[in-house]
């Protein structure tokens, strides 16, 4: 299968592990220093953004409206994921996204991100050409 994920590819190594929070709505309220520098974004750039600046258009919609719907009613959503950087290049990552609150109470949602097998890799990109 030819597929297009954009410039050059960025691997991640068995030490890179990304970590976000965001808001209830998705913005970056935090972003570790492994985020920023496989990403290519400064924390500076990050914060308060929405986490959709690093979406790659080859994840299908379905998949962040599940991961959504998974952390909204309270559980803990995994799944291989695509993101791509700042200068048009792309890494893929095995993502764990869950729930938690902030001390006033508020909910905020934290991602950590881990080097996936070439086995997740492939059976992602087999699979999100069938979804929407």
């Amino acid at each position: 299968m030819n597929i297009n994920l954009g410039g050059k590819e960025v691997r991640l190594n068995s030490n890179s592990m990304i970590v976000t929070e965001t808001d209830a709505k998705g913005n970056i309220t935090f972003a570790s220093k492994d985020f920023c520098k496989i990403a290519g974004y400064s924390k500076e750039e990050l914060i308060g953004k929405s986490h959709n600046c690093v979406r790659n258009s080859f994840m299908p919609k379905d998949a962040f409206k599940d991961l959504w719907n998974t952390v909204k009613s309270g559980n803990r959503w995994s799944g291989t994921v695509v993101n791509s950087t700042k200068d048009g290049g792309y890494y893929w990552v095995k993502a764990t996204v869950y729930p938690s609150q902030n001390k006033d109470g508020s909910t905020k949602y934290i991602s950590v991100r881990v080097m996936p097998t070439q086995k997740e890799i492939d059976m992602a990109i087999s699979l999100y050409p069938t979804m929407v």
